[in-house]
């Protein structure tokens, strides 16, 4: 039964980058199924946009505005006036790596232990003096190590595909680490010298692909599909990556799992424009990824669904009451 009635238009539109081999399949699969309902699929074509435009569009998919900050704000535009957005756009410019690592621990999903750092630098308005009077200076490196332990991780706060990335096995690496890390955000975190390695490509906050993967091997080698997860192994993942995802309302991620000694520490769960490609993921997934991904749109553009955002943004019942009837 619908949540919502139909939006005006029941177009779906695809915000991409440099990838080749998704954008083209996913438009024609949704086209295919949804030619009996009304519902098509295109390349979005944006430009400058007034702040009372109607959507051209019922669902945008959204897999490039972290780069392109223009389609960020247009994204929260239509939004706003009725566009299902897939991802967030407003929670995922607010997500960050260490604020999950929070998260996860309150919902009772391992972590590696996680220290967020000061930065090393700031933009040159930044008096040192007065604008950072309340950081303890210099950092407790050896107390923020014996939290983590040796060998860590350092890495962005935000941001992904395992870059400004660094394994280091004493404090005088971590520090030369860190002092090139200018005004990035940095986090450090415990390394997990794990025996199994998985990563869950997740649709529509419900359904988990878990694939072997190790994030060791180069790029093209790095999905290991001809050994399957074990049954057992596969229901923890999926339960672990659903909660994570219902929690953070993604309808597309993937989120990894390092595992040691039967346990899943969930290592990296913000990736909200996922690889899609089909020579990385490898076909058998690229087909379940298509399907599952041109489903969820046709739901939502036929107003079968309701994205998991929508009510959770203190501004939309302040748009419904001014568009409500007078009584």
């Amino acid at each position: 039964m619908s949540t919502s009635a139909p939006p005006p238009t029941r177009r779906v539109g695809l915000l991409v980058g440099r990838e080749n081999t998704f954008p083209e399949p996913f438009l024609d699969t949704v086209n295919r199924k949804g030619r009996g309902q009304g519902v098509t699929a295109e390349l979005a074509l944006l430009q400058g946009t007034p702040e009372e435009e109607e959507p051209d569009y019922a669902v945008l998919v959204d897999r490039i505005s972290h780069e392109v900050p223009y389609y960020r704000a247009h994204l929260k535009s239509a939004a706003l006036m009725g566009t299902v957005v897939v991802n967030d756009p407003f929670w995922w410019q607010a997500d960050e790596k260490f604020f999950e690592c929070t998260l996860a621990r309150k919902l009772g999903v391992a972590v590696p232990r996680t220290v967020v750092l000061p930065n090393k630098d700031y933009v040159p308005d930044i008096d040192t003096a007065a604008s950072l009077r309340n950081l303890r200076y210099p950092l407790d490196w050896e107390a923020i190590l014996r939290y983590t332990g040796l060998p860590a991780v350092l890495k962005p706060n935000v941001g992904g595909g395992w870059k400004d990335v660094h394994v280091v096995d004493s404090l005088e690496q971590l520090i030369a680490a860190y002092d090139k890390s200018g005004q990035k955000t940095m986090i450090l975190q415990q390394f997990i010298d794990w025996d199994d390695y998985l990563r869950c490509i997740c649709i529509g906050r419900e359904h988990i692909l878990p694939i072997r993967y190790n994030p060791k091997a180069e790029f093209m080698d790095r999905y290991v599909i001809d050994r399957p997860p074990e049954p057992a192994l596969r229901r923890r993942a999926e339960a672990e990556a659903i909660t994570l995802v219902q929690a953070l309302g993604y309808d597309m991620d993937t989120v990894e799992f390092a595992i040691k000694d039967d346990v899943l520490y969930a290592i990296d769960f913000l990736n909200p424009a996922p690889d899609f490609d089909n020579f990385s993921i490898k076909e058998e997934s690229f087909a379940w990824v298509l399907e599952k991904m041109s489903d969820l749109v046709i739901r939502y553009a036929l107003g079968e669904a309701e994205p998991p955002w929508r009510r959770d943004h203190r501004w939309w019942k302040y748009v419904e009451r001014a568009a409500a009837p007078a009584t």
